[in-house]
């Protein structure tokens, strides 16, 4: 029978993340030596090479890479005892770490901090903002616990549970050709500058597939300057023209002398779903069921009563 040590499997994954002995330690609060030492003991052990250590910097060898993703099951197994007791008490303490989408995090982060600091002074948030594609990766790589984005995202390694739905909006400078009409369609929007989110953002996707835009449009002068902020999205069209996509809950705050220059879109029903995402290891369900609560109480009028409505989610 293997004799492997969990501090072990801990080295191992701190050493896969930092493919470097120094910097491994380092996250691992312990001696470059005492890690070197556990790793070697550890392929004596199993009788193979784990790390290719003639490259700078380290990597798996091929049968080290399947050692490390079992490690990685092996420890988020492990994790879940301690969570597994906390969930029999009924504990909402310690630290969660979760990753939203730029675009949601704007709207609900504040009003999530004010909730948990009120009901929960024992639990601590750390909050990142990210695109998707890193929420998910950081999830699966045990880097955060929860993410926050839009759903669905069809990922079977992933769990997700639906928060809220919200309809789209535009924001048009008072000299767009459109302006005057009160519901937009897709060609309302392409008749003057487009500004969107920069490239890899989801909410700039839903925007394309939203408007159907075509890619020999998509390098067309309207389309000259992408942003990662919506906030930078609205005072570009304030000062230059055009128009801009954003989630009706941010739209809902901007000041009032903003608010007039919103429009909908023909329908009025074209929108997003935002759910929370995490993995099938992760045990923590009363937090989970806690922080649902808390955004859904967190949630305007408005949002909240659109879960009855019909909404064409764009993906």
């Amino acid at each position: 029978m293997l004799n492997i040590s969990l501090i072990q499997v801990q080295y191992l994954i701190a050493l896969d993340e930092h493919r470097n002995f120094l910097r491994a330690a380092d996250a691992s609060f312990v001696t470059q030596p005492t890690l070197s030492m556990q790793m070697k003991k550890l392929e004596e052990e199993l009788g193979v090479l784990i790390f290719d250590r003639s490259k700078q910097p380290i990597k798996p060898t091929a049968i080290g890479q399947k050692i490390i993703e079992q490690a990685r099951v092996i420890f988020n197994e492990t994790k879940q005892i301690e969570n597994i007791l906390k969930q029999h008490t009924g504990s909402v303490s310690g630290s969660i770490n979760i990753g939203v989408l730029p675009t949601i995090a704007n709207s609900l982060v504040p009003k999530l901090i004010s909730q948990v600091s009120k009901k929960y002074p024992e639990l601590k948030l750390n909050i990142k903002e990210a695109l998707t594609s890193d929420i998910v990766m950081d999830l699966q790589n045990n880097d955060l616990d929860v993410g926050i984005v839009s759903t669905p995202l069809l990922n079977n390694s992933l769990i997700e549970k639906e928060l809220y739905v919200e309809k789209f909006r535009i924001y048009a400078h008072p000299g767009h050709p459109a302006y005057n009409k009160r519901a937009w369609n897709a060609a309302d929007l392409l008749s003057d500058k487009l500004w969107l989110l920069s490239e890899g953002n989801c909410f700039r996707t839903q925007s394309i597939n939203l408007c159907a835009i075509p890619d020999d449009k998509l390098n067309h002068v309207a389309l000259n300057y992408e942003s990662g902020s919506l906030q930078t999205l609205k005072k570009v069209v304030d000062l230059e023209g055009g128009a801009t996509i954003m989630p009706e809950w941010e739209a809902a705050e901007l000041d009032d002398s903003s608010v007039d220059n919103l429009r909908a879109f023909k329908g009025d029903n074209a929108g997003r779903a935002v759910g929370l995402i995490y993995t099938k290891f992760y045990a923590k369900e009363n937090v989970i069921d806690q922080l649902n609560i808390m955004i859904t109480n967190a949630l305007p009028r408005f949002i909240a009563d659109n879960k009855d409505l019909d909404i064409v989610q764009v993906l």
